[in-house]
């Protein structure tokens, strides 16, 4: 069992690694997306951290999810659903399943904590 310490980090200059998308969820351009998980949950139930994506377009399939937005621009539209902007301080909740496509206009960085359902 690992044992989960408090800690801090800044998320603006924390240095995050390559996590490549999916050919299939590129719509427009070509965006890059890098992350780092923070924390997991044993059970892979949980996970927070840090994630970035350049301009671009792609489409996604959501987890339940909660993000601040620490820099850039995105919208994101969630299909069957609300169309929003989001831009730094902009906190966000996505269901999951939802299906959205982001056009990201400026590079975006959020934290975020995304919870997966287990029924």
């Amino acid at each position: 069992m690992t044992k989960f310490v408090s800690f801090a980090v800044q998320v603006p200059d924390a240095s995050l690694q390559p996590d490549p998308l999916l050919p299939g969820q590129v719509v427009q351009g070509n965006p890059e997306v890098s992350g780092k998980v923070l924390w997991a949950s044993e059970d892979g139930t949980q996970t927070r951290g840090i994630w970035q994506i350049t301009p671009g377009v792609v489409t996604d399939t959501e987890a339940d999810e909660f993000f601040v937005v620490v820099s850039g621009r995105a919208t994101i539209e969630v299909e069957g659903g609300t169309t929003f902007d989001i831009g730094p301080g902009d906190a966000c909740v996505l269901r999951e399943g939802d299906r959205t496509t982001w056009t990201i206009h400026e590079t975006l960085r959020k934290a975020y904590h995304t919870t997966l359902q287990t029924s």
